[in-house]
């Protein structure tokens, strides 16, 4: 339950900030930026911190190549699917929501892997000794 609802941030971050609707961040900024700069800034500033919280931990706990490896295998498996013909890459409204849903899963898996190497080893994180 707790990777589910690490994952639903992240997607709900992801997809604040850019999705193929016309309800993202970057759209209203774009379109709102002369009369609502301070807002836009703010909330800018909010995504801002939840993309530090989710990265810092995420390169923390698996770092650039456990990224890399977990992007790798989220590729592969749209490839599979594409390549058995359960899906079709033609619509690029579903390309994005696809891209956001991996990046997403990415971040879940890095906010969580500390906890799943803890339970799965014993052994606590330099950064865990005061819990």
């Amino acid at each position: 339950m707790g990777f589910l609802i690490r994952w639903l941030f992240a997607f709900v971050l992801l997809a604040a900030t850019y999705n193929p609707t016309q309800w993202n961040f970057v759209r209203w900024a774009m379109a709102n930026y002369t009369d609502m700069l301070s807002v836009i800034v703010l909330v800018g500033l909010v995504l801002f911190v939840g993309y530090i919280i989710y990265l810092r931990a995420t390169l923390r706990s698996i770092g650039v190549f456990g990224m890399i490896l977990v992007m790798a295998v989220a590729g592969t498996l749209i490839y599979v699917l594409f390549d058995q013909g359960s899906i079709s890459l033609e619509n690029p409204t579903v390309n994005t929501w696809l891209g956001i849903e991996i990046l997403s899963i990415v971040l879940a898996i890095g906010l969580s892997w500390s906890i799943v190497r803890r339970k799965l080893s014993g052994q606590a994180d330099v950064d865990d000794v005061d819990e």
